[in-house]
């Protein structure tokens, strides 16, 4: 139930590792960096309540929070496979904010699905197993592209 988020840091820090590194090879002069990296925070900021709000009120065939699972991570991983291909920064610009908002979309419901599947007395254990999918995620992937170079 927690693996999902395995994934979602995975996305987070290949995103954090490595778009800097993209910006600068399309042509971004380094004091310009900042100003590109504000539109991940930003579409965080809004997407999630927006996606809280509204997979909260879901309900169909495919169940309550899965329909944004699936959306979230098949757009996050065509960014993640176009990004470091773009032909040009603005390209690169795009994809950053298309990942952070399809991370945040999957990322969201999937918090609420611990609170939606366990009973009460297990809900702190499904928190802690987020929070070590999350750690781990995230240091796998922050090594991934060294340990895939050397």
């Amino acid at each position: 139930m927690s693996f999902g988020f395995l994934g979602i840091q995975f996305g987070f820090a290949l995103q954090n590792a490595n778009v800097s590194r993209i910006f600068e090879t399309l042509g971004a002069k380094i004091e310009n960096i900042p100003i590109l990296w504000v539109a991940a925070p930003l579409t965080g900021l809004i997407v999630q309540p927006i996606i809280g709000h509204m997979s909260d009120n879901t309900w169909n065939r495919f169940g309550r929070r899965r329909p944004y699972f699936l959306a979230g991570a098949i757009l996050a991983s065509c960014g993640l496979f176009i990004m470091p291909n773009s032909p040009a920064l603005w390209v690169a610009a795009g994809m950053l904010w298309m990942m952070d908002a399809s991370i945040n979309i999957s990322m969201e419901p999937f918090r609420a699905f611990v609170g939606d599947m366990l009973p009460g007395d297990q809900r702190t254990s499904g928190f802690a197993m987020q929070s070590f999918f999350i750690g781990l995620g995230a240091v796998i992937a922050s090594a991934l592209p060294y340990m895939l170079t050397n």
